[in-house]
């Protein structure tokens, strides 16, 4: 089965090339689904066995594992309606990472154990912090109509 990959420019109806999933957007999506695979076993893991510690931890850690899965999905998939997906998740990421290490910084105590975005991702190398802001810049230069 051929994933779809063409849609219309908005000019005329002239077949354009959706190129969010090739050269450097295959490894970004790949980045995104170990992400999206890691938050979800470690989410798992938390809930499963020691959710009752901090649950308001445990829930964000699942709540991005959410996140990455549908950045992962939605970049990988052609279209303008999974471009929109795509732009939602990874901002919502984006969000997730900058208010959950705000709070971190102003109130050590809100979260007791760590979730995959405090520190600003610093658990992770950072990565979760800059993660969003290549997808963002990688979505809007292979943005629907440009071109």
């Amino acid at each position: 089965m051929r994933r779809k990959t063409q849609g219309y420019s908005k000019a005329a109806a002239v077949p354009v090339k959706d190129r969010r999933s090739t050269g450097p957007g295959r490894l970004l999506i790949a980045v995104y689904g170990v992400f999206a695979l890691s938050a979800t076993a470690r989410a798992a893991f938390q809930i499963l066995t020691k959710f009752d510690e901090a649950p308001l931890a445990y829930s964000l850690t699942a709540f991005a594992a959410a996140v990455y899965v549908l950045a992962t999905v939605s970049l990988a998939r052609a279209g303008r309606k999974w471009y929109r997906v795509s732009v939602a998740a990874v901002t919502v990421e984006l969000v997730g990472v900058v208010v959950v290490g705000v709070i971190g910084v102003f109130d050590a105590g809100a979260f007791p154990n760590e979730t995959m975005w405090s520190g600003f991702g610093s658990g992770y190398a950072y990565i979760p912090l800059v993660l969003p802001l290549l997808g963002l810049a990688w979505l809007y230069r292979n943005r629907p109509g440009k071109g």
